[in-house]
């Protein structure tokens, strides 16, 4: 059968972005600069700037300026500089890769699981090809396992004929982690290569990435995960010409000239992970703090089985120390803590993967945070597979939701930063995490306030005069080129936006973890789902509507009713919604989007030679 990806197979995955010691000094200049004007600018809004006379209103804005800045304090963090590991060659055998050197001679294994529920067996069929095609300069045993939780008769055909392990189980306790762990017990691979059921390995992977454990303490390497399906997009001064001719070419080269390269209908959803690879998370290896993305990432197996062998006595001391504690007599309580502990061995399930709708990050934290013994992972910055992105809202949707709320949900419930061995450097970057998906807190007061001021003219600081421009306006100018540099060779304005706009998506998954729902596991469809999803975006129409009806209402108070007055606030709002509106178009409009037909690929991509990565 065909899939509309086939006609993407020829793609290339993108390069790394090249490291530059000059421009990481000129980022960390401008960003410790940025710094030093945004502390100015926060001291200035609480000790001179707040609205005594509308404090219900200058407080929560000053508030979310804070916020805001605090979050801005862990980015810089985050990207303060790029410390690639150097990538050694690969081991000969699994000697070199620990401190057993009982086997010292023997090959080194790798299991490949390939987790799956309900997707198309076919395109399962074409990753297991392409996982059997994994090559390595030195003898290894690579096995190929389908993890099937969907139990299917006709999933296990596809395995045997493509030569792989078909791995099932009873029931689907725990989820994906369930089916690893369950995978785990019946394979025995020194390392292990996690992939989702439209995980494409590339066939370096191995020879390019078990170097890194030639360091005995690295635990696992993730690699970037590359969509090879996102729309390229028409160039503009194609898609006008189309439309209006030679003058809509000639226009189309004029926007681009001033505007830089414009594609209509490119990468609607913000698919492209470039930013979040190849600069935040990349970023992180000078931490050790590269967390685990779950696809694409090659693992440790000794490493999985003794975090999470400490993780379960841990466990089991913890809760007999608690109902312990409550006997005083000595003899007693000695009795009743063996007699608790037999009884907790037996109640406690040992998971290697935790059991939690975001395993892949919830089991960095555990091997971070391991007592016994200090676990590495790196970001290897090279693309060694491709997968497949989410082809409508819907889809989108429910991976940002599972994304958003299962990280909360580690945050309230079991938070790293309040136990375990990490280095202060560990818990800032899980901290930056956190801290990043509760940020639809202050968005949400940054998208409201200017409405706000539009309708009732009341400001939120005390006037929009001079002092105002003299601390906003170098501390925005600075902050926006120091993230130039810091961002170099990536587009990040779309990520700023989408961040801006992700608010009612944060809102909801922060909601259902606070009401103590549990966040359910959703897999994410790999076929584009059908319908009309502008029901999803109603709180983005709601905040570019009543944004535009507020500018007409207030200008209508300057210019009609001659309130001059307020010409300047008015400036000021309008610049502040007018960006909020910016932010919000792109989540609408990827609501209405629709995937061009065979007819318009060929018409509009004809003669189209760049990569979707440039």
């Amino acid at each position: 059968m065909g899939f509309y990806f086939e006609k993407f197979e020829s793609r290339q995955p993108p390069e790394p972005v090249p490291y530059s010691p000059t421009i990481e000094l000129i980022w960390q200049f401008l960003v410790v600069v940025a710094l030093i004007l945004g502390a100015n600018y926060i001291r200035w809004r609480w000790m001179e700037s707040l609205n005594y006379d509308a404090l219900w209103f200058s407080i929560p804005v000053a508030l979310a300026e804070t916020f805001a800045y605090i979050g801005l304090i862990l980015f810089t963090i985050n990207l303060w500089m790029t410390r690639d590991e150097p990538q050694r060659p690969p081991p000969f055998t699994v000697g070199e890769c620990g401190d057993d050197h009982s086997e010292s001679d023997r090959p080194i294994s790798v299991d490949i699981f390939i987790t799956t529920y309900n997707e198309e067996e076919e395109l399962v069929r074409i990753s297991i090809r392409d996982a059997r095609a994994v090559r390595y300069p030195h003898p290894i045993d690579i096995n190929v396992h389908v993890l099937d939780d969907g139990r299917r008769p006709l999933m296990r055909q596809v395995a045997e004929e493509e030569g792989a392990n078909y791995i099932t189980r009873s029931n689907n306790i725990g989820f994906k982690a369930g089916n690893l762990r369950n995978a785990m017990e019946q394979t025995s691979g020194d390392f292990i290569v996690i992939c989702d059921a439209d995980t494409r390995l590339l066939p370096t992977i191995l020879e390019d990435t078990l170097g890194y454990f030639r360091d005995k303490d690295m635990a696992w390497v993730q690699t970037p995960q590359w969509f090879y399906d996102i729309p390229e997009g028409v160039p503009l001064p194609r898609y006008l010409e189309a439309r209006l001719g030679r003058p809509g070419r000639w226009l189309g080269r004029l926007v681009e000239r001033v505007a830089g390269k414009v594609n209509i209908g490119e990468d609607p959803f913000v698919n492209d992970p470039k930013m979040f690879y190849d600069v935040i998370l990349r970023r992180r290896n000078w931490a050790n703090a590269a967390f685990c993305c779950g696809a694409a990432s090659i693992h440790r197996r000794e490493a999985v089985m003794q975090a999470a062998l400490r993780a379960f006595a841990v466990t089991i001391d913890r809760e007999v120390e608690q109902y312990a504690r409550q006997v005083k007599h000595p003899e007693l309580r000695e009795n009743l803590s063996e007699a608790m502990r037999t009884q907790a061995v037996l109640d406690t399930e040992l998971t290697p993967y935790k059991f939690h709708v975001s395993e892949d990050i919830y089991t960095s934290i555990v091997l971070h945070s391991d007592p016994g013994r200090r676990w590495r992972s790196v970001l290897h910055p090279k693309v060694e597979s491709k997968m497949l992105s989410p082809q409508d809202l819907l889809t989108w949707m429910i991976q940002r939701f599972k994304y958003a709320g299962g990280t909360l949900d580690i945050c309230f419930r079991d938070n790293p930063l309040f136990r375990g061995r990490m280095t202060l450097a560990q818990r800032l970057m899980y901290l930056t995490t956190f801290w990043s998906y509760l940020g639809c807190i202050w968005n949400f007061v940054f998208l409201v306030a200017p409405i706000i001021y539009l309708f009732t003219g009341v400001p939120p600081l005390k006037a929009y005069a001079m002092p105002f421009y003299l601390h906003v306006i170098p501390f925005i100018i600075m902050n926006e080129l120091a993230f130039m540099f810091g961002t170099w060779g990536i587009r990040s304005w779309e990520g700023k936006a989408s961040y801006l706009s992700f608010f009612s998506i944060n809102f909801r998954a922060l909601w259902t973890v606070l009401k103590g729902e549990k966040i359910k596991f959703h897999v994410t469809p790999k076929d584009r789902q059908e319908g009309n999803f502008l029901g999803l975006v109603v709180p983005q129409i709601a905040i570019v509507a009543l944004t535009a009806v507020g500018l007409l209402y207030a200008a209508y108070q300057v210019f009609i009713l001659g309130h001059q007055e307020k010409l300047q606030s008015l400036v000021v709002n309008a610049a502040w919604g007018l960006n909020n509106i910016i932010s919000m178009l792109p989540m609408i409009r990827a609501a209405l989007w629709q995937p061009p037909d065979e007819a318009d690929v060929g018409k509009d991509t004809a003669g189209a030679a760049a990569p979707a990565s440039t």
